[in-house]
């Protein structure tokens, strides 16, 4: 029995900047999780990943991520996409720079 499609959200790092991105429904790569595409259909989450790796001068490694809808915009489900929310760890810089 095949498994059951979860919400997922288009995500990659940019190519030069090596930032965190997810694709939006208007196709502009944002550094704001929250205001991903939510995709709840399988077909139209492998169009999209498509869309997104043909975009290698721009973007790299792009993959789908598991996320569910929330108050604001699509929440991460997983711990390693919640950290990568956050930006790098190692000092406050980028998105980070913004909760401080």
């Amino acid at each position: 029995m095949s498994r059951r499609f979860t919400a997922k959200v288009v995500t990659a790092n940019l190519l030069r900047e090596g930032d965190v991105v997810y694709l939006t429904a208007d196709d502009r790569w944002s550094p704001h999780h929250h205001e991903a595409e939510l995709i709840e259909d399988e077909a139209h989450g492998q169009m999209r990943l498509l869309h997104a790796t043909a975009q290698k001068l721009l973007v790299v490694g792009a993959y789908l991520a598991d996320a569910k809808p929330g108050a604001n915009g699509p929440e991460p489900t997983h711990f390693r996409e919640a950290f990568r929310t956050r930006g790098p760890s190692n000092y406050a810089h980028g998105k980070q720079a913004d909760f401080t």
